[in-house]
């Protein structure tokens, strides 16, 4: 257990950043599973309704540090790329 005040200080701060980041997590993850459903099932007018959503929490969550910004850049390339070739 943590002795000093400092250290006390560093524990809240982690368990306080660890919430954020898990929520924010949460809510990417979930964003990105509803487009790849759309993808897969071969709905390119609800794929391309999610795309733009989709860009905007990747963007958040790298924005807010929970996700690198290239990591968020390769998810939006490769989503990208999967919606285009969807057939119309």
């Amino acid at each position: 257990m943590a002795q000093h005040k400092a250290a006390k200080k560093h524990i809240r701060q982690t368990f306080r950043r660890h919430a954020i980041n898990k929520k924010n997590k949460t809510v990417l993850r979930r964003q990105i599973k509803r487009l790849r459903t759309a993808i897969e099932n071969k709905d390119k007018k609800q794929a391309l309704k999610l795309l733009p959503e989709t860009f905007s929490v990747i963007d958040q969550a790298a924005k807010k540090g929970t996700i690198h910004h290239k990591t968020a850049d390769r998810y939006k390339s490769r989503l990208n790329k999967k919606v285009s070739s969807i057939p119309s």
